[in-house]
């Protein structure tokens, strides 16, 4: 399972520096992009097998390898994101260029004559500027929504993690429970003590103005 861990977090690592490659290159940006989608079908592959791996792994040690399990998955959706995100901007600039060209190779003649119409070229280089950083702004938004969706998850699923590999440490569920109500309590104190210093402070201004 080692060695397969380490093939995909290499795979991983490949496919970012493929990135910085992408944007240096980008004559080369489909030659590119199909490297890294490549690799990341390399790693999500790997992942179903580094599943069933962790199944056959000790219980004390199976909390820890589903987490290094479920960052990997982490890691290679981010990186999938971030390729439909490059894909989607270079084609905006394609299709920016193309409407562009169109634009100003327009000529409206008459009796052989021909007229370019600048401004109206501008205007809409304008509209479809305006346009793009809107979607970027939306498609933004969504990637840290489902980013925040993703983390909100792994969180929870590595909190369920951690209380089963107390459990297997020995740690009984009084003892768990103790430990929350005490974390709960312990917000009570601090937000009384707040109150309080708070309240003092209010009053000693008072009396010395």
């Amino acid at each position: 399972m080692e060695v397969l861990y380490h093939q995909t977090n290499q795979l991983l690592q490949e496919a970012s520096d493929l990135f910085h490659k992408l944007e240096k290159d980008p004559t080369n940006c489909d030659e590119i992009e199909n490297a890294i989608q490549s690799k990341i079908n390399a790693v999500t592959a790997n992942c179903e097998k580094l599943d069933i791996y962790v199944f056959k792994t000790p219980i004390n040690q199976r909390p820890m390898a589903k987490m290094r399990v479920d960052q990997l998955k982490y890691d290679n959706k981010h990186i999938q994101a971030s390729l439909v995100n490059a894909q989607n901007k270079r084609r905006k600039r394609e299709q920016e260029l193309a409407d562009r060209e169109q634009l100003l190779s327009r000529r409206f003649g008459h009796d052989h004559t021909a007229i370019t119409v600048d401004y109206m070229a501008q205007e809409q280089t304008s509209l479809v500027n305006s346009h793009r950083h809107v979607d970027e702004m939306l498609h933004t938004g969504s990637n840290i929504l489902d980013t925040l969706r993703y983390n909100r998850d792994t969180l929870k699923g590595a909190h369920r993690r951690l209380i089963d590999l107390a459990n297997t440490l020995g740690l009984s569920n009084a003892t768990i429970s103790l430990i929350e109500r005490r974390v709960s309590q312990d917000k009570y104190v601090l937000f009384g003590g707040m109150f309080v210093t708070l309240a003092v402070i209010v009053l000693v201004v008072i009396y010395l103005t």
